[in-house]
């Protein structure tokens, strides 16, 4: 996954509220009218075809896990199929949107442009969800950890998943925190990451085995997997609004789009839509293949990670394990540091501080912040069963990354825009924005409400 580089504003000011929406208006400026260095050519920038890897890599990830049941959730393949298709014209046209956004308020980070282009107010609220989102995530990974190293370690020991729990030294709660403490935890204290590029390379490889190994355990399956039932249809019309999170959150690259937008060698706009829409295609034929692939091998008793649906003993799922452990593993620190960072800025502005701060006191506040950090994902992890429940609450909060904030960005740049005459495609964007806002917060409110109602009902039936 891309660590977008987080800029910190130390400016004393803004934690105000009393911002000028004129003058901000007057900072903006639409890109059709720009005559900057915008569209040359820059030496050194990321190529359009390199580009289309970067946003692959920043979207593929361990949602992919998650794709089946989703399907089965949605009612079955061509519900789930057409869900991806009408979601994905959103999600490119939020990528578009953020570009257009970042070239008109000069920023090169996803908060940055929000608190530029919409205020303080949605640039904090932006700041805190990235943190929630990033938090959210890194307790998916740890309970990965722990469901396939349950696997991996029973088809070691050749015994059965409850024999091998049974003995403390694999237990999966002691698992998940031998891993986390030995090797997460020193790989997340640094102040910088610098191996993400590996990282980057491991998470792409898993990502594409993980999709031909479903592909191809449901074209020659196992004598022994028999495929429970497989529904046609969406039981409710709600059912498939419950499949979006897992949707969102599989495709939510929106974050890291705009430090890549910002990297290209010709940062504009017509090319980026290009780069992007490749993308998006690329990952919807990796998602889709494991979603429908997974969910037909498995039908209504696919498990919310589908990896565990499968055999322990299974030598090409194993590898295929062993490879998303190492993502996971590499992935954490990546994502941590990413939230890390916007609370250090989110401390820094209401301190009133300045970035050059001492460098003692600053890595005694980095060292508390991970500890508190990774105590409570690791906490949270040994005690949520699945990775369904944790991609339900923070899928919700990426319908926000890739509907919300785009939306408000495109209205306010709009109304921005001075012009005595409103031409029709200038109401057409701004009620495309309205449009992609209210979407966006009846998608987050309707699969979190969901989300937190099942988990409660859940625990009153226990």
């Amino acid at each position: 996954m891309l660590r977008p580089e987080m800029a910190v504003n130390s400016e004393t000011g803004d934690w105000g509220w009393s911002e000028d929406a004129g003058e901000r208006a007057r900072l903006l400026q639409s890109p059709s009218v720009e005559t900057g260095p915008q569209g040359k050519e820059r030496e050194g920038g990321t190529s359009a075809l390199a580009a289309v890897f970067i946003v692959v890599n920043a979207a593929l990830g361990a949602g992919l896990l998650n794709f089946p049941a989703a399907f089965n959730t949605a009612g079955g393949v061509t519900s789930g199929i057409v869900l991806q298709m009408c979601m994905l014209v959103f999600i490119i046209s939020g990528l578009v949107i953020l570009a257009y956004c970042s070239q008109v308020s000069n920023e090169t980070t996803y908060q940055e442009v929000v608190r530029a282009v919409c205020g303080r107010v949605p640039g904090v609220l932006c700041e805190v969800a990235i943190a929630v989102y990033t938090f959210g995530t890194c307790i998916a990974f740890l309970i990965i950890i722990g469901d396939q190293l349950d696997k991996l370690i029973g088809a070691t020991v050749h015994e059965s998943e409850g024999a091998v729990s049974s003995s403390w030294y694999t237990d999966r709660k002691f698992t998940i925190v031998l891993t986390s403490v030995l090797l997460i935890l020193p790989l997340s204290i640094p102040k910088e990451i610098g191996f993400q590029k590996y990282a980057s390379a491991l998470s792409v490889i898993g990502t594409w085995y993980v999709t031909v190994v479903v592909i191809v355990k449901y074209i020659w399956p196992d004598n022994n997997v028999l495929p429970g039932y497989i529904p046609t249809s969406p039981s409710s019309w709600t059912a498939v609004f419950n499949a979006m999170p897992t949707i969102c959150f599989g495709f939510q690259c929106h974050v890291s789009s705009v430090p890549v937008y910002n990297s290209m060698k010709r940062r504009e706009i017509k090319p980026w839509g290009g780069v992007v829409t490749a993308g998006m295609i690329i990952c919807l034929f990796v998602y889709t293949g494991t979603g429908v692939c997974g969910f037909l091998s498995f039908g209504s008793s696919v498990s919310q990670d589908v990896l565990m649906s499968y055999p322990s003993d299974d030598v090409a799922v194993a590898i295929a394990r062993a490879f998303i452990i190492v993502c996971v593993v590499t992935s954490y620190p990546i994502l941590h540091f990413c939230g890390r960072a916007v609370l250090e800025g989110l401390w820094l502005r209401f301190r009133g501080e300045s970035v050059e701060v001492d460098v003692a006191l600053e890595s005694r506040r980095r060292l508390l912040q991970t500890l508190v950090w990774f105590v409570f994902t690791l906490i949270l992890a040994l005690f949520i069963p699945d990775i369904g429940r944790v991609i339900s609450i923070i899928g919700g909060l990426a319908a926000c990354f890739i509907f919300v904030f785009p939306g408000l960005c495109l209205i306010q740049a709009k109304m921005s825009e001075i012009q005595e005459v409103k031409p029709a495609s200038w109401w057409a964007l701004v009620s495309y924005g309205v449009f992609m806002v209210t979407l966006g917060a009846f998608i987050f409110g309707q699969t979190t409400t969901n989300a937190i109602y099942h988990d409660f009902m859940h625990h009153r039936s226990q």
